[in-house]
């Protein structure tokens, strides 16, 4: 026993004096090269112990941080090249991935190019998921460094990263978890006059497949999505994160249909003094405002009273007061932006719901269905068939929030399809107003034949639609 436990001794003894001299060395050559990594630590260190020469630095391509991991290739650039890697290890790695969309599915999603505007808390979360999710090449551009107060929402930075660019924290990331993968990150602030170098082309002269916005000043966000509506480029914006709560308000649509949200609402009118009503894809909350919940932080009063209350801006033009911001929403946010992209990219079968949550207009829609009866000469309406419960089942999830007729979701309302049958769930469809009239001028009253009157493909969507709510009633 006493020479078991003098052996456990020695040994602990020997294990102490080899960590001492392994710390030395380490401690050594940290003074003499900041750049070396772990492995260079390890490999000097075994070099000194076998009695070989080891030269004072160990040499590094020029440019190329090895500490973190990305060659800086300008003054506001850096990027990761892409590393010798194992095909098989990747499909490993992308596995689950594969098994959704499909080796084709998956081929279209690894060759995207996607350049990211704003890499802020849904930025960061879009960038992580995409690359996550197979993404190969990816660009982003942001002016910003990482704060203390952004930890609560970044995808990525950690304590360590306070007061770096945030490009280049998440370059660095990016490597770690696909060291295949190429990023280049661009630490400028995105404006109109250099729209033409940042989002026409990426570094190898190929266009963008997607460009996400992800800015929340109003000036630069209304100029890069005009920008890519003149040149067809397809873009991805983020209304306002800050200030919400409710996971189930968030909405992905047309930029026409985005409501209750201050951001998105001056957005759509800077957009509609362009020329600019629809084709542009937006991630929205549908929440009300309440005066219970946070808001936009009040400026001390003694500022004010010191003037020039503007050039508290950290740039010009931006924001001076401070938005609350519960962390988890940015983050939901950038998920559902990579979400809607890898899907559509990989053809993956997505029919949206769009403009959801529309509560202020259910009512006025019964009411013109309501008006509608009447106009066709059915004045008894004390039985209603159809509750005002059901006019957002009816809308949102029949219809999909728009019209099979001609697939819009603006201006919308309900009438009645087939003019001999009772009214229900089987006999209501949701139109736009002029297709309301048009449908009750020739079908309701004209008594025209609904064959003759819309083609083949709408009257087979309209029969499909009722087919799958009559299979679904049942669970309801």
């Amino acid at each position: 026993m006493k020479s078991h436990a003098c052996h456990a001794l020695t040994l602990v003894a020997l294990t102490a004096v080899l960590s001492t001299l392994a710390v030395e060395s380490v401690h050594k050559y940290l003074l003499k090269d900041a750049s070396f990594t772990l492995l260079d630590y390890i490999r000097t260190f075994l070099l000194n112990r076998k009695g070989k020469d080891v030269p004072e630095t160990i040499p590094v391509s020029e440019n190329v941080n090895k500490k973190e991991g990305f060659v800086r290739t300008s003054e506001n650039t850096v990027k990761h090249v892409p590393e010798p890697y194992s095909e098989e290890l990747i499909l490993e790695q992308l596995t689950r991935n594969y098994s959704f969309f499909s080796s084709s599915g998956m081929a279209k999603i690894r060759a995207l190019r996607v350049i990211v505007v704003g890499a802020g808390g849904v930025g960061s979360n879009a960038i992580v998921s995409l690359v996550r999710s197979g993404v190969t090449h990816i660009r982003i551009i942001d002016f910003d460094q990482v704060s203390l107060s952004s930890l609560n929402r970044h995808a990525c930075a950690t304590l360590k990263d306070v007061g770096r660019s945030k490009v280049e924290c998440l370059v660095d990331f990016i490597g770690k978890i696909a060291p295949w993968s190429e990023a280049e990150g661009i630490n400028e602030l995105f404006s109109v006059e250099k729209a033409e170098r940042l989002l026409r082309v990426m570094e190898d002269g190929s266009k963008p497949d997607y460009i996400v916005d992800c800015i929340d000043n109003i000036d630069t966000k209304i100029d890069l999505l005009a920008f890519c509506h003149k040149n067809d480029i397809p873009v991805i914006s983020s209304m306002g994160a800050a200030c919400k709560s409710d996971a189930t308000r968030i909405n992905v649509g047309d930029v026409s249909v985005s409501d209750e949200d201050p951001l998105a609402r001056a957005v759509r009118r800077r957009l509609k003094k362009l020329g600019i009503s629809s084709g542009i894809t937006t991630v929205f909350s549908a929440e009300k405002p309440d005066p219970k919940k946070a808001f936009l932080l009040p400026l001390a009063d003694e500022e004010f009273e010191r003037g020039k209350v503007d050039e508290l801006s950290a740039l010009q033009n931006f924001r001076v007061r401070i938005l609350p911001v519960l962390g988890t929403m940015p983050a939901m946010f950038g998920l559902a932006i990579a979400t809607r992209i890898v899907t559509e990219a990989g053809g993956y079968p997505v029919e949206p719901i769009e403009g959801k949550n529309r509560y202020k207009v259910y009512d006025s829609l019964l009411q013109s269905l309501a008006g509608q009866q009447t106009r066709i000469g059915i004045k008894d309406q004390r039985t209603p068939w159809v509750a005002l419960s059901d006019v957002q089942y009816i809308i949102e999830e029949v219809w999909r929030g728009k019209s099979p007729v001609s697939g819009l979701s603006t201006r919308l309302t309900l009438s009645r399809w087939y003019p001999d049958q009772e009214l229900g769930m089987q006999n209501v469809v949701v139109l736009n107003k002029e297709e309301q009239r048009e449908h009750e001028k020739r079908v309701l009253l004209g008594k025209e034949k609904i064959e003759d009157v819309y083609s083949a493909e709408v009257v087979r969507r309209v029969l499909d639609r009722f087919e799958e709510e009559k299979y679904y009633s049942q669970f309801r």
